[in-house]
């Protein structure tokens, strides 16, 4: 008989609003985007808070794991969020348990290396993730992303530049794309003269 799996669930909230982040012993498994309750579509329509989002999704991909919420163990992870969304972070490198085919966590490996401040299109993180004819198929495994923010698929945009959907809603997009031009700049700048 195999150990229940057990995941830490913690609520916090952000310069951009509430969130709330799961995590098993291998890392982050799920979080939700700041304030996403007002954003929800699909089966987590009905959820109210990004608690209940993150929960509901523990639900449909760990049904049998133990939740303890708190903030005790998730603890640098929230610091972490909270300091990336506040411009004093560039990265968020931690551990993540991601659960999903493989096929999406190519995709996701893929946005990974898209570098803080910058953008990429569907066909070249089609192209990069070694199934250049599946751009619309990356768009479905963005949409399927448990970890938003560590796995940055608000830097995915359409053809020609255009935004294209996320499911934080593109008010939140945008917030995230200006947050990280503006931090980005000084910093590449710094680089440049040195």
């Amino acid at each position: 008989m195999s150990a229940l799996e057990i995941v830490h669930l913690s609520r916090f909230d952000t310069a951009f609003g509430p969130m709330s982040l799961a995590s098993t012993e291998r890392g982050i498994v799920a979080c939700s985007l700041p304030g996403e309750r007002s954003n929800l579509r699909g089966d987590d329509a009905t959820c109210r808070t990004p608690a209940d989002h993150v929960r509901s999704w523990l639900d449909r991909h760990l049904p049998k794991a133990e939740i303890r919420e708190g903030t005790g163990r998730n603890g640098p992870a929230i610091a972490a969020v909270r300091d990336f969304l506040a411009g004093r972070r560039l990265e968020l490198d931690l551990p993540l348990d991601l659960r999903g085919t493989e096929f999406q966590k190519k995709v996701w490996a893929a946005l990974r290396r898209v570098p803080y401040g910058g953008t990429i299109s569907y066909a070249e993180l089609a192209a990069r993730a070694g199934h250049p004819r599946a751009s619309r198929a990356c768009g479905s495994a963005n949409g399927s992303n448990p970890v938003p923010l560590f796995v940055p698929c608000h830097r995915t945009i359409a053809a020609g530049g255009k935004l294209g959907g996320f499911g934080g809603g593109l008010e939140l997009k945008v917030r995230l794309l200006e947050l990280e031009r503006e931090h980005a700049a000084p910093r590449r700048g710094a680089r440049a003269t040195s």
